[in-house]
């Protein structure tokens, strides 16, 4: 689209007219330009082009509604860099020599209005020269959006003034200073993780946004605005301006391909953006990979190595912007000085000529807590080493040393292993490791890649063992000031999950890896055993805990066999408290820490000789239970009425607050035909505990979940209790997603307890389960439901195993289908982790014992969770 081509058109301007033919030529241009694209131009080149045919439509309207001649309209931002990706934002500057007239202002408007109507997203400002260098000097957005400034179009004596009175104003210190906080700050606010599932191509640490800091620092520096420009000046090398050039390739066309993709602008890679991304690629499924998965692998590699690099070129930098007044290097020893705070070589080339200094040189940035980091030539320096870490290094008893002593060290050692990982260094020692960098999980409850997850344990179990840190986890941190080297911790975390994507179980393949590293490292025949121990079983704690009935004795006693000495115990929980915290942010909770310490603890019991199991005996129960009722001055034997009816099967299934509480709420309302319904703030200081006592009715345990579910409510633990004469007793535990606010509870548990009565009340007819939003994840990567079916031990009671993805609904859906074939759930274990619903109920019922019917029942299931799944 020309100038003369609608002049052609239309024998003069015409704003209606003119909208009409740029909303068709944008279209035509796009599709152009993305046609060109997949045929294989250069993404540069396709940003260029498109930066150039916005021009010629700009240029065009500002002569058609002529604009005032003393203006100047600006290109600033990513626009101003002359590349513009196809849907992103179009960020303009109208420059006025004063401030416009309402007759200008009235034209602006028409000007801005018009490139709305015409299909672009226009990001505008109107200034003077003077409000220029105001709002620079207050704004580093500002600032930075102004540093790339082009003129388009209109008067070049006023850009030219804006031009020299920006660059006279700018302070590159400043401006360094800040961009390089604001990095800081960005990388923080995505938890300094590259690795999410779903990064944003622009902000996440690595991205976009992390190359563009360095060519702002460099131009705002008068050292140029390219990579060759950077090497023309002695701050990057060839072979480091290739590789970023590489990456920046990579990133702009995944970025340019997505905006192709949903025609919209899209700067995250979603999860059913990753799929048909790879798809588009080329990419094809593997037996032990997605397509999607190969693609992010990349991408994750790719961010890893820019965060690598711009540490390298931003300290560069900041070494020619602020040299430092040299008080001459302190001698740490012969191959490591200090100079102003920072660790330096004696020698270029002593990674060249002694390999073994590599590992040391992180040993000694512990050992010196006045070292603030890496000098510059340092960091470039072992970024180039990095070849010398090969077999030969590995076997050699010098660095095995090293890496032990890293791991020992009363601090740094995250940060050390987080370094390690980010030279690229960790996953060359250990090659298992380096296999598993970028790699998804797609089990829709881990957030981050493997490594990622790794390093967030280790990092977790070393949060124990920092004194500051002890109000976090005070059991936890009382446990590791008290375990005998440590280490073995660290390295079960570093190994725990090391052989996910390999097929097979990983527990047992990662044991493997485990016991090979431990016993080249020197480390003893029982710490050999125990890290390959606590690998193999790391997953059996938290199964435990969060699938089996903990008031069942043979449970407990289970469970303590497979751990057999107070060492392995203490260390499986540390290990397993560190793991679900490693996660996702959303999956711990207080439920979750509770099941864990009471298996934990009543397992020390077990395993210290005492008999007093979780349970204890009826009589020992009932005996706690007086103890505290007498504190309410409630007048003896008020209880016997109730105990008699529920029967000793109830004290097994509870404690003795609960049965405290549940007794002071209904020993005046034994018989009583009326739902009742009593709810309290959870002892586990999150959630609500919820009772209800009524005659048992057919699907009572499907009402209350569709109850919930209608409130945004997760249930998390559910105990179903049904006496002789058919009086059920149910608690629920639930959480509020949000968070239940303390300051109106008091309004929420009475809203709970009236209105489920209510529901039970009436018992109309079920109403259809609730219906909600599926998760993105899900959606992408939808989990196949397993339901299987199992008779106990003593085959009284059948345990229903189930996984499925999580969708509102799902609890209740399941309550309706066992009471349609006369199921009695007994209890309930709901465990939820992120997209992925992980339950286990407690079963009774003449039909468990029909294999057919069990076979039926199962398909059921499995139709009902796939519905819409």
């Amino acid at each position: 689209m020309t100038h003369d081509a609608i002049v052609t058109m239309r024998g003069g301007f015409d704003a209606r007219d003119f909208v009409e033919v740029a909303r068709n030529a944008i279209a035509e241009r796009r599709i152009q330009l993305a046609h060109r694209f997949h045929e294989g131009t250069h993404v540069n080149h396709i940003l260029a082009r498109q930066s150039e045919f916005v021009d010629r439509l700009l240029r065009e309207l500002w002569q058609g509604m002529a604009m005032p001649d003393d203006s100047c309209l600006v290109a600033v931002g990513g626009y101003g860099r002359g590349r513009l990706f196809p849907y992103s934002d179009v960020d303009l500057m109208i420059l006025f020599p004063s401030r416009p007239e309402e007759e200008q202002q009235s034209r602006i408007e028409g000007f801005v209005g018009c490139l709305w109507d015409c299909g672009l997203d226009i990001g505008f400002s109107a200034r003077t020269v003077d409000e220029c260098l105001e709002q620079s000097a207050r704004d580093i957005t500002v600032q930075t959006t102004l540093l790339e400034a082009r003129r388009i179009c209109g008067s070049a004596p006023l850009f030219e003034r804006f031009e020299a009175a920006y660059r006279l104003a700018l302070d590159p210190h400043e401006f360094c200073e800040a961009k390089l906080l604001e990095r800081q700050q960005r990388h923080t606010r995505y938890n300094d993780i590259a690795y999410s599932l779903e990064p944003n191509l622009k902000e996440n640490p690595g991205g976009l946004r992390d190359l563009q800091i360095i060519i702002w620092i460099a131009r705002a520096s008068g050292l140029g605005s390219s990579w060759h420009a950077l090497t023309a000046h002695g701050i990057v090398t060839e072979q480091e301006a290739a590789r970023l050039a590489r990456h920046e390739n990579l990133l702009q066309s995944l970025r340019t391909r997505m905006h192709y993709l949903v025609n919209r602008r899209e700067d995250r890679l979603v999860f059913d953006l990753q799929s048909r991304l790879a798809r588009e690629m080329g990419l094809v499924e593997k037996s032990d990979r997605r397509a999607s998965e190969q693609i992010m692998q990349r991408f994750y590699r790719t961010t890893k190595s820019v965060l690598e690099l711009s540490d390298i070129i931003l300290a560069n930098l900041r070494g020619r912007l602020f040299p430092v007044s040299d008080t001459g290097p302190i001698a740490v020893d012969h191959r490591f000085q200090i100079r102003n705070e920072l660790l330096e070589l004696r020698s270029e080339s002593l990674y060249d000529d002694e390999p073994a200094a590599i590992l040391e040189t992180f040993l000694l940035w512990q050992r010196h807590p006045e070292v603030k980091g890496l000098a510059a030539s340092t960091l470039r320096a072992l970024w180039h080493a990095r070849r010398h870490v090969n077999r030969a290094f590995r076997s050699d008893p010098t660095n095995r040393q090293a890496f032990m002593q890293i791991l020992r060290q009363p601090s740094g050692v995250t940060h050390t292993l987080r370094r390690l990982n980010r030279l690229g260094l960790l996953g060359l020692y250990v090659p298992a490791f380096g296999r598993i960098v970028g790699r998804m999980q797609h089990d829709l409850f881990h957030v981050y890649t493997v490594d990622e997850h790794i390093l967030t344990v280790v990092r977790n179990l070393r949060r124990f063992a920092i004194p500051e840190m002890s109000h976090e986890y005070p059991l936890c941190s009382r446990l590791m000031s008290e375990f005998a080297r440590p280490e073995v911790l660290y390295l079960a975390g570093l190994f725990h999950d090391i052989a996910k994507g390999r097929g097979g179980d990983h527990s047992l393949l990662g044991k493997v890896d485990a016991t090979r590293f431990c016993r080249a490292h020197g480390l003893s025949a029982e710490d050999v055993a125990l890290v390959g121990w606590l690998v193999e079983h790391h997953l059996t704690l938290s199964i435990t805990a969060q699938k089996k009935d903990l008031t069942d004795p043979n449970v407990i006693n289970t469970f303590a066999d497979v751990v057999q000495t107070d060492r392995r115990l203490v260390a499986l929980y540390l290990l397993t408290v560190a793991d679900i915290r490693g996660t996702s942010p959303k999956v711990w909770n207080a439920w979750k820490a509770k099941l864990l310490e009471d298996l934990f603890r009543t397992t020390r019991k077990v395993l210290g000789g005492s008999t007093e199991l979780p349970a204890g005996s009826v009589q020992d129960r009932k005996d706690k239970v007086l103890v505290k009722l007498q504190a309410y001055a409630l007048s003896p034997g008020v209880e016997e009425r109730l105990w008699a009816r529920l029967g000793d099967g109830y004290f097994l299934r509870h404690d003795a607050g609960e049965i405290a509480w549940h007794t002071r709420q209904l020993f005046f309302r034994v018989d009583t035909k009326e739902p009742v319904v009593r709810a309290r703030l959870s002892p586990i200081g999150e959630g609500l505990e919820v009772m209800i006592y009524m005659p048992d009715q057919k699907f009572l345990f499907a009402r209350i979940c569709a109850f919930f579910e209608r409130l945004g409510y997760n249930i998390v633990e559910a105990r179903i209790y049904t006496s002789r004469d058919g009086y059920a007793l149910d608690s629920f535990l639930v959480m509020d997603p949000g968070g239940l606010a303390r300051s109106h509870y008091r309004d929420v548990i009475s809203y709970v307890e009236h209105e489920l009565a209510g529901v039970l009340r009436e018992a109309g007819p079920l109403g259809a389960p609730a219906r909600g939003r599926v998760s993105r994840q899900l959606k992408a990567f939808p989990l196949t439901p397993e339901v299987t079916i199992r008779p106990d031990e003593r085959i009284q009671y059948f345990y229903l195993n189930l996984i499925a993805g999580d969708r509102p609904g799902l609890l209740s859906l399941v309550a309706r289908t066992l009471s349609e074939y006369n199921i009695d759930v007994q209890t309930a274990k709901i465990n939820t982790l992120g997209s992925r619903a992980e339950d286990v109920f407690l079963l009774k019922g003449d039909v468990l014992r029909d294999p057919k019917k069990v076979i039926r029942l199962e398909a059921d299931l499995i139709h009902q969770l796939e519905a819409k799944g």
